[in-house]
């Protein structure tokens, strides 16, 4: 039996899953396993030595937490608390997962971290259980300054039934309007505020959103799935040190560990809902290998994180500035270009985000649309981020960028660079920031 074809996935997509599909119905197990190890060492080959890699929701892991992913750790179910485990024999598991606990806790300087979270978005989903029952008001960033889908309609907030509210926005800061916010939630008196989301370009006004929330009863969400590298490498603020309830994140971005996502607060009320929900609620077996994977990352943020989140950052703002140099239209606003280890570049004359990612991944770059305050683009994002955690952790520094600007530059006016990316690309072979 093959895979029933499903109408409402775009054409395109869906015919590409049929012919896939249709393959896999016709090969032997040999013919499959042969093909998972070809397809495996294709992507190992993409984005290790092919490809640079301006997307800055990923990144490469040490090779050291990548090596505990397949242990053998993860395929022992890990249910309760150490020290009262519903399987026996977890005793090595149960110090992994304390030990990996509490160095995120000493990471991100909280009281409380909730581990067992399979991903940013349902880390986000865990907080709105948290905090909020179906028909609550919240409030968040809309999509025009970086605001994640896990915050609207179609994602966890909109699935969970809340009532969801756009927040006013601040072009020039990209990021929320305070004044206007103000006025918004003493109308709609919200059970939750959100701030950050997919892209963030300049430190957000955590503390007067945070007035904000306890003036009209309400929580403070700070989704940091991107932010958390430059958090726990001292580039940004803390969230929790400026009012903020709790800080949602994912493991995979900017800090560089394994697919996941963690939760910290200082609220022990929100810790001990949290925890509910993560046992015996929703991930009793969380795969205990990525607690030991999370644990190296830590160790490397405590040593090398100040380090990795400066460089990330000055990089972000070097090729910025090469790429304007070259006549690509970078998004601005009042603070420059970025703050952060992300920027953003508009995407109209090149008829939108995903186009031009499709544009540059011929010419061996990877990245993705992004939503600018700016006009829209009919069927498309209008803009596209780039990212530095994946390139300054393959050793890229600043003083690359122009190189790499002039490069991206050719590949945005349809010239093929390919070769010379690829060569390029294969000089840097070590990965750093890592013990």
């Amino acid at each position: 039996m093959q895979l029933e074809r499903r109408n409402w996935v775009p054409e395109a997509s869906e015919n590409l899953v049929q012919d896939l599909a249709q393959k896999v119905s016709g090969s032997s197990s040999r013919e499959l396993l042969e093909r998972l190890t070809f397809l495996a060492d294709s992507n190992k080959i993409i984005h290790e030595k092919d490809c640079f890699n301006l997307n800055p929701a990923t990144n490469v892991m040490n090779p050291r937490a990548e090596a505990f992913l397949s242990c053998g750790i993860g395929s022992r179910p890990s249910l309760g608390y150490p020290g009262d485990k519903y399987e026996m024999g977890l005793e090595a598991i149960e110090e992994i997962e304390v030990m990996a606990s509490s160095l995120v806790a000493e990471i991100f300087c909280a009281k409380f971290a909730e581990i067992r979270v399979p991903s940013g978005a349902m880390a986000n989903l865990f907080s709105f259980m948290s905090i909020c029952k179906p028909g609550d008001t919240i409030i968040v960033p809309p999509a025009s300054i970086g605001g994640h889908v896990t915050h609207h309609k179609l994602g966890c907030a909109g699935l969970f039934g809340l009532n969801i509210i756009e927040a006013p926005i601040d072009k020039d800061y990209y990021t929320v309007d305070v004044d206007q916010l103000r006025e918004l939630a003493l109308k709609e008196r919200p059970k939750l505020i959100t701030l950050g989301g997919s892209l963030n370009l300049f430190e957000h006004p955590v503390s007067e959103v945070s007035s904000i929330a306890e003036e009209v009863g309400a929580r403070l969400l700070f989704d940091a799935a991107h932010q958390c590298g430059l958090i726990a490498g001292k580039a940004w603020e803390n969230p929790l040190d400026h009012g903020a309830d709790l800080v949602t994140m994912s493991t995979y971005k900017s800090l560089g560990g394994p697919p996941g996502g963690v939760i910290v607060t200082n609220d022990p009320e929100i810790a001990k809902k949290i925890d509910g929900i993560a046992f015996p609620g929703m991930t009793a077996n969380f795969d205990a290998a990525k607690s030991a994977a999370l644990a190296v990352t830590m160790l490397d943020w405590q040593d090398y994180g100040k380090k990795y989140a400066a460089e990330m950052v000055l990089m972000a703002k070097t090729l910025a500035s090469c790429l304007e140099d070259y006549d690509v239209p970078v998004f601005f606003g009042a603070l420059g270009h970025t703050q952060s280890h992300q920027f953003a570049v508009l995407a109209d004359k090149y008829q939108g985000g995903q186009e031009v990612s499709k544009l540059l991944r011929k010419s061996g770059f990877l990245a993705c649309g992004i939503g600018l305050p700016v006009q829209d683009i009919e069927g498309d994002m209008n803009g596209v981020r780039f990212g530095t955690p994946e390139l300054v952790r393959w050793g890229m520094k600043a003083k690359h960028s122009n190189k790499l600007a002039g490069l991206i530059a050719k590949a945005l006016k349809g010239h093929t660079v390919s070769d010379q990316v690829s060569d390029w690309r294969r000089t840097f072979n070590k990965i750093h920031f890592v013990n």
